[in-house]
């Protein structure tokens, strides 16, 4: 979710497009009402028009102060209504409240005029003004609510969810989430049983992914957001391995009274909440990365991907063409199929830097791997083409990836993706860096790569950078990155 002090921003900007739209027409309104105009009512020409007849408009530069004016006002005004809370949810009044703000918000520089007999303000502007602003703002309202609604019924909000509890327990919260629960808000991923000797429910039910002893596995290979656990069976213990693994990969726990479950929902009494789950529940939410300077974050990515997929149209179309002339039988990009946040797949693209068998003489170059634990790397990799040297030497092979950071796949800053079969191999200490969306760059890209060979230093310097990120911190890393780039000193 965007958070609401850029919806600030955002309505700011309509009302400067507003403001634009409503100067740029007010001359050509203002002839329709002039004496020789085709609307040349008395009435507006004495209340709305200025006390001069001549066309000429005055520049913007007289208009400014109105916009800067309203601006505070709007905020205010939306504010006060609630209109940033959950506009999805909030429904279409949110709309009303943004055709008001601007009535309200001129109201008040209206009235703040005559309170000190100022009366060369030109009315027409003013109306014009009022009414762009407000057109605008509901059409931004309508626009971003109707595109909620369409991303939540398609289950772009919906939480994946695995439940615990005992047989019983599990019937219930099964039976629970197939009739009591939305799809488009949750989707039932499965069950953990609490012992091996725990029977199953039927596979109708609910599908087995093993026992809790697998929760943290299941994090990683599995976008899984909540695990709700029936109070009941659970022992303290086993209770305390689910808290301590939901905490260390960024998983919400919510912990319903097995009680609750024993009527049907239509015969609970629970009060009206915003929570989705509805049932009365304890919730242990992981501490999360601040969400305004996340969202700075994923901006900088979309413009600074944008923009430099536009400017190096001209060297990726050189070095394709440089690939084909070299090695002919090769693909121009290198499919990247690798595992990002919370375990998701996605494919990447690089730019091709090896023979086109390459991944068939891996088996037989893995005695050769320098590196400690699941990565593969070779310093001087047989398979890799002199053009694909050359690539690799100013890591313009990685160039493609910024696609990825477009597509929101991946960020310019961030741990490595994972492949598939590396996560396999990972220790579960490993597995938290997927708690984070992959980046082009990290700290062990500036620190000399080329000389890490143990594994566990690599993601000692990821986990660094997850507990000490700042937008300051990606900013450092991003120049340092371009130096090292520069200096050719990549893989």
């Amino acid at each position: 979710m965007i958070p609401r002090r850029f919806f600030w921003l955002f309505d700011a900007l309509v009302l400067a497009v507003a403001f634009a739209t409503a100067y740029a027409i007010a001359p050509e309104v203002q002839r329709l009402f002039t004496p020789q105009g085709p609307l040349a009512f008395e009435w507006i020409r004495r209340h709305l028009m200025p006390p001069t007849d001549a066309i000429a408009f005055p520049p913007a530069t007289a208009f400014v102060w109105v916009l800067l004016a309203t601006i505070p006002g709007v905020v205010l005004f939306l504010e006060l209504c609630g209109a940033y809370k959950r506009t999805d949810r909030s429904g279409w009044l949110t709309v009303a409240a943004g055709g008001i703000a601007p009535i309200f918000s001129l109201g008040l520089v209206a009235l703040g005029l005559l309170a000190i007999k100022e009366v060369s303000w030109s009315r027409l502007f003013f109306f014009l003004y009022g009414l762009a602003a407000s057109t605008f703002l509901m059409l931004f309202r309508c626009t971003t609510i109707i595109w909620r609604q369409q991303r939540r019924a398609a289950g772009a909000y919906a939480q994946n969810a695995i439940i615990i509890g005992s047989v019983v327990g599990l019937q219930r919260l099964a039976e629970y989430f197939r009739e009591g629960l939305s799809e488009t808000e949750y989707r039932l991923f499965g069950y953990l049983l609490l012992s091996p000797d725990q029977p199953c429910l039927s596979p109708e039910a609910a599908p087995c992914l093993g026992t809790i002893e697998q929760l943290g596995d299941l994090a990683v290979h599995q976008p899984i957001h909540e695990v709700v656990v029936a109070i009941g069976a659970i022992d303290d213990k086993a209770l305390e391995q689910v808290a301590r693994d939901c905490d260390y990969f960024h998983m919400a726990l919510r912990l319903v009274p097995e009680a609750l479950l024993a009527r049907s929902l239509h015969d609970l009494q629970v009060p009206r909440s915003e929570d989705p789950f509805r049932l009365p529940s304890v919730v242990m939410r992981p501490r999360e990365l601040n969400s305004d300077l996340l969202f700075v974050k994923r901006m900088v990515d979309l413009a600074a991907s944008g923009i430099a997929l536009v400017l190096l149209v001209p060297l990726f179309l050189i070095i394709a063409a440089a690939i084909k002339l070299t090695t002919p039988k090769a693909s121009i990009f290198y499919r990247w199929k690798v595992v990002g946040k919370n375990g998701v797949d996605f494919t990447g693209y690089k730019f091709t830097t090896m023979v086109a068998d390459a991944d068939d003489h891996k088996a037989r170059l893995a005695s050769r791997n320098e590196m400690t634990g699941p990565v593969f790397k070779i310093k001087n990799d047989p398979r890799v083409t002199t053009f694909g040297r050359f690539l690799r030497k100013f890591s313009l092979n990685e160039l493609p990836q910024l696609w990825s950071v477009f597509k929101g796949d991946m960020s310019l800053v961030g741990p490595r993706p994972a492949f598939r079969h590396e996560l396999d191999r990972y220790e579960l200490w490993h597995k938290r860096k997927l708690s984070v969306k992959p980046g082009l760059t990290c700290l062990w890209q500036i620190r000399g790569r080329n000389k890490i060979s143990n594994f566990d230093d690599w993601v000692k310097m990821d986990f660094e950078y997850i507990d000490q990120w700042s937008i300051w911190l990606d900013v450092k890393i991003v120049f340092r990155t371009i130096w090292v780039v520069v200096r050719g000193t990549g893989s």
